[in-house]
């Protein structure tokens, strides 16, 4: 696990490379929980750990790259953020599964426990990101 600083400005974050395995959702939900444990946010941590397993299992098991990167992030007081970059251009797609199907519900997760989500291109591929606000001011 590596500590980083995001910004100029000091914002706290953490980011880890991991390899696009089933086998990393667990190494990120790892890094949620240090990170929002070090912050003092134990009642985001449900919510958040969703998100990231969501975003990185998207990750392996849509994209045919090596290796993902996922970043967390306090960005204000009551904000944190999640971000799983990848090298793949190919943009998730928020689906509307019947209840006969098997998988395909992982983006409606993060729409439901995110104040917001979202795509950005990247030259080299895409990061999809959630922001979640914490509960004492949300």
């Amino acid at each position: 696990m590596t500590a980083t600083r995001s910004n100029a400005t000091g914002v706290p974050g953490y980011s880890e490379t991991l390899p696009c395995k089933p086998e990393s959702v667990r190494r990120a939900r790892q890094l949620v929980d240090t990170a929002l444990q070090t912050w003092g946010l134990p009642g985001l941590i449900d919510d958040v750990t969703v998100v990231a397993s969501e975003l990185v299992t998207n990750t392996v098991q849509h994209t045919q790259c090596r290796h993902l990167r996922i970043r967390v992030s306090r960005i204000a007081e009551d904000r944190v953020f999640v971000a799983v970059t990848d090298r793949s251009f190919t943009r998730p797609v928020l689906r509307s599964p019947s209840q006969h199907d098997r998988s395909g519900r992982g983006l409606l997760l993060v729409e439901a426990l995110a104040d917001c989500w979202g795509t950005e291109q990247r030259p080299f591929g895409k990061s999809v990101w959630a922001e979640l606000i914490t509960e004492s001011t949300a």
